[in-house]
């Protein structure tokens, strides 16, 4: 499997700048490649946290019961964005859920962690509400650390065949 994979790689070398896909291949992971899975990540993870983060408000939930809700919603909105992706190249609903599961775990564990963690430290940032400008300011300077902490993340596990470098074996 790995031997069929690398030669799906190589028989891209020669068109792989004209793809959008140069450096995917185990080994050879490119910065761009790296931000492009981060930022697919993180669409997911953005949807799936404002949109938490909105219920959670609606309801009058507190802080801690509003993260877990966010933080739940950002995995389910990141596998489902490559869940639908490698569907459409015609896996079985369970390949395609293990594809997502492998690309995706490890990417969106450290953006859910780092952009938190973030969230937790900026004054104010917990309490503040839907309608204020420092809740709409931490929470892009959230994603914008997690995501220059996940990138290189994602570099190291496309350049070893891993993360979102399974997902692009079904890319055509």
């Amino acid at each position: 499997m790995e031997h069929a994979a690398h030669d799906h790689h190589a028989s891209h070398a020669d068109h792989a700048d004209h793809t959008g896909h140069a450096g995917h291949g185990a080994g050879t992971a490119s910065w761009g490649m790296a931000a492009k899975a981060t930022l697919h990540c993180l669409t997911g993870c953005a949807v799936g946290e404002v949109l938490g983060m909105i219920i959670g408000t609606a309801l009058g939930w507190g802080n801690a019961p509003t993260m877990a809700l966010a933080i739940v919603l950002a995995f389910l909105f990141g596998y489902s964005l490559t869940l639908w992706a490698v569907k459409r190249a015609g896996l079985t609903l369970k390949a395609a859920v293990g594809v997502a599961l492998a690309a995706d775990t490890i990417s969106i564990t450290v953006m859910e962690i780092v952009d938190n963690a973030v969230l937790l430290v900026v004054p104010g940032a917990m309490d503040a509400h839907l309608s204020d400008a420092l809740f709409w300011g931490a929470l892009a300077f959230a994603f914008l650390v997690a995501f220059l902490v996940t990138t290189p993340v994602n570099k190291w596990m496309i350049g070893r065949g891993k993360g979102h470098a399974v997902v692009h074996r079904y890319h055509h």
